[in-house]
């Protein structure tokens, strides 16, 4: 029992190195704007490019996961993160920050599908919704370290030391790793079977095309929520500052829902699991989260709303990423997984971007989070076309 919440712990904290790489951009967005005379939506561009590897890595990243194991996948993946960040914290101009940021988010993909398969492979029927929760918690965790501590790196030692510092992160994550993390045991036999070389030969099992249709579903739900927070952490301090809040006040309303959803989310996850209603919390705290992001554009009560927010966007993180293992065997989750990620990526990729260039063609902060609404009203929609397709994966395949 505590052997695998220790090691929930430490996935939770080599975790935190995504998040706060990739909040890098985002902390100092302005001083790139001015070294570099760019525009919100290649800032945009920049924020999404994080994402772009994994459109073309995440499947493929599965097979590999599948072949050479958790630990070189994961080694691999923050090797590039630590490759990326140095590149951009020496880069001279846009096209190397958008090679640097590259380079660590094809680290990041690798990275976060290893240690997502590594908490399934510890926590499948057994707590895997409040285990998600607690471990999905550590993305916003590093975020709010990058609101806390980048903006005042930045201002006192530039903004490419923020990078160096990611970078770094990245390092610590990896040390822990190979000190702290072993693989279950049931896992650990696997992976001794497929080091053979017999099993190298043979292409990994594929889940079946009435599983990747629930699995793409749930894919798309995990990916509008995420996009929705970022939306929110990427564009809200603007949108606050454009209605005369100070700026240390918008980034303290911010990380102030940033800071609330590192609880929301492992305790949304655990109620949602005790009280067995995780459809439940999914569709309500859905709508709840996109009803903030429309009023907080009014101005009014922006404390309250932040608050709302923070709270809302919990609990449905734990359920929606449970549900894969819902459709998912043991030996389909590295490449299952790596098909859940490509859609993930595919639209972080591009959803930022498309939050940028609504902000500039409106030009205010608020078309960016009414885009952000829509991706949050989507989610219960999304969930009910889940379960319908989930409901006819389990019918028996004639033949």
């Amino acid at each position: 029992m505590g052997s695998r919440w220790f090691i929930l712990g430490v996935l939770f904290l080599a975790r935190t190195a995504i998040g706060f790489q990739f909040q890098s951009v985002a902390s100092t967005a302005p001083d790139m704007i001015q070294d570099f005379n760019l525009d919100y939506a290649r800032i945009g561009t920049l924020i999404g490019f994080y994402s772009m590897p994994g459109i073309l890595m995440a499947f493929p990243s599965g097979l590999f996961g599948q072949r050479f194991g958790d630990k070189a996948i994961y080694a691999a993946g923050l090797l590039l993160m630590i490759s990326g960040g140095a590149l951009m914290g020496i880069g001279d101009g846009f096209s190397m920050a958008l090679v640097g940021r590259f380079l660590s988010g094809a680290g990041a993909v690798l990275f976060g599908l290893a240690l997502t398969k590594m908490v399934t492979d510890w926590f499948a029927g057994r707590e895997i919704v409040v285990a998600m929760g607690v471990f999905l918690a550590s993305w916003p965790f590093g975020i709010v370290l990058g609101l806390l501590l980048q903006g005042p790196l930045a201002h006192e030692f530039g903004w490419r030391s923020v990078m160096h510092v990611a970078a770094l992160s990245c390092g610590l994550a990896l040390l822990l790793l190979v000190l702290a993390y072993r693989p279950p045991p049931a896992t650990a036999a696997a992976a001794r079977v497929a080091a053979t070389p017999a099993h190298w030969r043979t292409l990994p099992p594929l889940p079946p095309l009435r599983h990747l249709l629930p699995l793409t579903v749930a894919s798309l739900m995990w990916a509008g929520l995420n996009l929705g927070l970022v939306i929110f952490f990427s564009f809200a301090p603007e949108l606050l500052r454009e209605h005369d809040v100070s700026t240390a006040r918008a980034a303290a309303l911010t990380s102030a829902a940033l800071w609330i959803l590192m609880f929301s989310v492992p305790l949304g996850g655990y109620a949602a699991q005790r009280s067995g209603r995780s459809n439940a919390a999914i569709v309500v705290f859905s709508l709840l989260a996109g009803l903030a992001l429309l009023l907080l554009p009014g101005g009014v009560l922006p404390l309250a709303l932040c608050v709302v927010f923070g709270v809302a966007v919990g609990p449905p993180a734990g359920p929606i990423m449970a549900l894969p293992s819902r459709v998912l065997n043991p030996e389909q989750r590295s490449v299952g997984f790596g098909v859940f990620y490509t859609w993930y990526y595919l639209v972080q990729t591009f959803g930022p971007a498309l939050g940028g260039l609504a902000r500039d063609v409106w030009d205010s902060s608020a078309a960016a989070l009414f885009f952000g609404a829509i991706l949050f009203i989507a989610i219960p929609p999304l969930l009910l076309l889940f379960r319908a397709l989930e409901a006819r994966s389990r019918v028996a395949v004639p033949g």
